[in-house]
């Protein structure tokens, strides 16, 4: 696909409220498109560039003017967009993660790759609200969750007796511009989403996680042999895999299987191709995450954990 191609789909398929109206109106802009495409190819994603423009103070919404501003004021947005990555930092996804965590015996020593600030590292510390079941979990930060299929829903939050993350540029939770970088990456009009983001927040910094920068499939070894006196070892990720090659991919794959340690992939479906999914469950009009236990898949979920339908 070309970028506007790139841009149009995320807005059909991906983007809600002003951004579904804004991807389509930059898809069709061929000033503004060209000079996404001055962009390294891994820099030109909609989220990346619409979140630099608001972060150097631009308008969020093609209302507002934001392709003309983006235009005027290309050095900063470039700028930005070249120093910064789209790691959006979503707790919500705890959710969708917590049914299939909760089938492995603890006490669990968590790795995610690809942490970000780390906010999914502290999923024992976040309440679970699933329909209209009687929430559970303590601490500030509720998520919300609507299930189809009748998942096992635990009925207490695991065990953690050890975390830690893996990240090419860990954020980091204390710095207040590392901050105001992921709240630019949710959505306008998501105030939900950002609360959340910021409650979630407050709460790393009070206990930042223990973040490692580096390569997943070269760091995890020594992680996972450190984890092992603490319990059964879990490596974990979401929306981790478009970051990788396909190449990169296949190679992270085959270390993370070949350690000996339960592994929890939250992805869409086309980066883990070697993935058995039944035909039909996966929609076809709007993006969704596979999650999976040790190459299983377990259930179709909300890429933001708000809709989980067991498998």
């Amino acid at each position: 696909m070309d970028t506007a191609d790139v841009y149009r789909i995320f807005g059909m398929r991906e983007a809600r409220g002003a951004y579904r109206e804004l991807a389509a109106a930059i898809a069709a802009d061929r000033d503004l498109i060209a000079l996404i495409d001055t962009l390294p190819p891994g820099k030109r994603q909609p989220n990346l560039v619409l979140a630099a423009v608001r972060y150097e103070g631009g308008p969020e919404t093609e209302e507002g003017g934001f392709r003309a501003w983006a235009r005027d004021h290309w050095p900063r947005v470039e700028r930005t967009v070249l120093a910064r990555r789209t790691q959006t930092n979503e707790a919500g996804r705890c959710a969708s993660l917590l049914p299939v965590l909760a089938r492995i015996p603890g006490p669990l020593a968590l790795i995610e790759v690809g942490a970000s600030a780390g906010l999914c590292l502290q999923l024992d510390r976040y309440r679970y609200a699933y329909d209209d079941r009687e929430p559970f979990g303590t601490g500030p930060v509720t998520l919300t969750c609507a299930t189809e299929g009748d998942p096992p829903l635990p009925g207490a939050v695991p065990g953690v007796a050890w975390r830690a993350g893996v990240d090419l540029a860990p954020v980091d939770v204390t710095d207040p511009e590392e901050r105001r970088w992921l709240e630019c990456l949710v959505w306008p009009g998501e105030h939900a989403r950002r609360d959340r983001l910021r409650a979630a927040l407050a709460l790393a910094a009070a206990s930042p996680p223990r973040l490692v920068r580096g390569d997943a499939a070269e760091a995890l070894p020594g992680l996972v042999e450190e984890a092992r006196a603490h319990g059964t070892v879990v490596v974990f990720h979401s929306a981790m895999l478009p970051y990788l090659t396909p190449e990169a991919r296949d190679r992270f794959v085959d270390v993370v299987t070949g350690l000996g340690v339960r592994w929890i992939s939250n992805e869409g479906a086309v980066r883990l191709p070697r993935l058995a999914i039944p035909d039909g469950v996966v929609p076809h009009d709007r993006l969704a995450f596979v999650t999976a236990l040790d190459g299983v898949p377990k259930a179709v979920t909300d890429p933001h954990g708000s809709w989980l339908r067991w498998i």
